[in-house]
């Protein structure tokens, strides 16, 4: 968990703790279905990490790039 997803809302895409609404007994050891819907919800979050993912690459790779030197050196 990230500092700032402490005191801001969740950007389209993450879980919320409504949708979290199931309890599993320990007697209940079925399976519970995968529906469309919860499958939807599993794309949007993998996008949204891949996106996340992506940023967090480019953010570093111009952070430790080689700076450039001007022409004409010592």
């Amino acid at each position: 968990m990230q500092l700032n997803e402490i005191y801001d809302a969740a950007p389209e895409g993450y879980r919320s703790d409504k949708d979290d609404n199931t309890v599993i007994k320990l007697k209940d050891t079925r399976k519970t279905r995968l529906s469309l819907d919860r499958l939807h919800r599993l794309r949007i979050m993998n996008d949204t990490r891949k996106i996340e993912h992506e940023k967090k690459l480019d953010d570093i790779s111009t952070q430790y790039k080689i700076p450039a030197q001007p022409p004409g050196g010592l």
